[in-house]
């Protein structure tokens, strides 16, 4: 599960300047995404710094062979599905292909380099698509400190459901409406129906709301009716992204009973367009924090020592805000949260083999949702229904605003970062959308 090689070493650099000391996409990146260049079709590519290069390109020049050519081919068209399906192997060998190729000291710098106009785009000038053909979305509940605040509002002396602890809980969403970075959200209109009034009444929803996730793409799937054992389920687990999986709470309250949420959820998701893959968050994984003491031992289906061991990954999150009066003074996003991924209950080894564990058939390209990650207080709540109490209290911004659900013209924006003594730090890039 844990493969660290030449790809990470810290030593390393990139021939492509913007790739040193980048924030984002430094060599021991490298992840993969679909992108159209001016003018150009979808294609797919590598993020390198403040480029992007151009697998076909480099399929056409000859740079790739082998299983690194094969896994090229898989990963140069309008959809990174065919690569998602080849499995580890393949992603490793075109991962070290890619790496080697960038490298400032690489074997073939020479006869590359001129090559650099074919290969690379300026990224500021491309457009950045979904990194595959989405077939099913399923989001889960995983963030325990959110799921919990949640509860509070249903029972405050037992907020969290009776199988919570027994089993990761997720519902079916909509694959359709999942749309990349950068693209805006309708506020959504649905029934609402608040505890004072006697019917429910139809219109725009006006609990707009954010969901700070993690977003898990799946590689290789499985035949129906063959379960994935939790010791294989970290394999299939392509590569990690951001998630908005935005809400609209007033609809939400109102509609979720008794078979949980439809349209308050179905109107749109955001997703980042780079995928990290699972080979280039090795040197991040840490074993999955320990259950409190009292919590119930998972089922031996749900359990993998080396899964607890390894299977939790070091991902700083944020959530950031920014509204028409802090764009008016200048000003740069206000930081609504800060929390990580350690605070979620269940391992993503866990979600893959319950979700699988009935026989159900996952294909390469579905996407997980892993529920809002939350941490312990309130700098960490990842939802605006968690910071302002459901409404209740108000969130000062810098810019002197004040709010408790999203207003139009706010844009959302989510950011991500592995950092690690030892290791060159990397980051998911942003996952950011505006209401409208």
């Amino acid at each position: 599960m844990r493969s660290i090689d030449e790809s990470h070493d810290p030593r390393r650099v990139s021939w492509v300047a913007s790739a040193q000391g980048h924030a984002e996409f430094p060599i021991q990146n490298l992840p993969f995404g679909v992108f159209s260049p001016a003018g150009g079709s979808p294609r797919g590519g590598v993020a390198i710094g403040d480029q992007i290069l151009e697998l076909r390109a480099a399929l056409e020049a000859g740079i790739f062979s082998g299983e690194a050519a094969r896994a090229a081919e898989a990963a140069a068209g309008p959809s990174l599905n065919p690569l998602m399906a080849c499995g580890k192997n393949a992603r490793l060998a075109l991962r070290r292909g890619v790496s080697a190729l960038l490298s400032a000291d690489g074997p073939d710098r020479a006869k590359i380099e001129p090559l650099a106009a074919r290969l690379l785009h300026n990224a500021a000038d491309c457009t950045l698509h979904l990194p595959a053909t989405i077939g099913s979305f399923t989001d889960f509940f995983a963030g325990i400190h959110h799921a919990r605040n949640g509860g509070m509002r249903r029972d405050p002396n037992n907020p969290l459901n009776p199988n919570y602890k027994y089993v990761p809980v997720a519902y079916h969403s909509r694959a359709s409406s999942v749309r990349p970075s950068g693209v805006p959200i309708r506020r959504p209109s649905g029934q609402r129906k608040a505890i004072n009034e006697d019917a429910p009444s139809f219109g725009r929803a006006q609990k707009l709301d954010y969901e700070l996730e993690l977003a898990v793409w799946i590689g290789p799937g499985n035949e129906l009716g063959e379960p994935i054992p939790i010791a294989e389920a970290g394999d299939h687990v392509f590569g990690l992204g951001l998630v908005n999986d935005w809400s609209a709470r007033d609809v939400q309250g109102w509609e979720s009973q008794p078979l949980g949420p439809f349209l308050a959820k179905n109107f749109g998701t955001t997703v980042s367009p780079w995928v990290i893959t699972s080979e280039a968050l090795a040197p991040f994984r840490v074993a999955q924090p320990p259950r409190p003491a009292g919590d119930p031992q998972p089922l031996p289906y749900l359990w993998d020592d080396a899964d607890q061991q390894t299977g939790a990954f070091d991902i700083a999150l944020e959530a950031l805000l920014l509204t028409e009066g802090l764009r008016s003074k200048g000003l740069p996003p206000h930081r609504m949260s800060a929390s990580n991924t350690t605070d979620l209950y269940w391992t993503l080894a866990q979600l893959v083999a319950h979700h699988t564990c009935g026989g159900c058939n996952l294909a390469p390209g579905d996407l997980f949702g892993t529920g809002t990650i939350s941490g312990p207080t309130p700098e960490g709540y990842g939802s605006l229904m968690e910071l302002s109490a459901d409404g209740q209290r108000q969130i000062v911004l810098a810019s002197g605003e004040t709010r408790t659900f999203l207003q139009n013209g706010d844009e959302v924006i989510f950011r991500a970062h592995c950092r690690k003594a030892g290791c060159t730090p990397i980051g998911f890039g942003e996952c950011r959308a505006r209401v409208v």
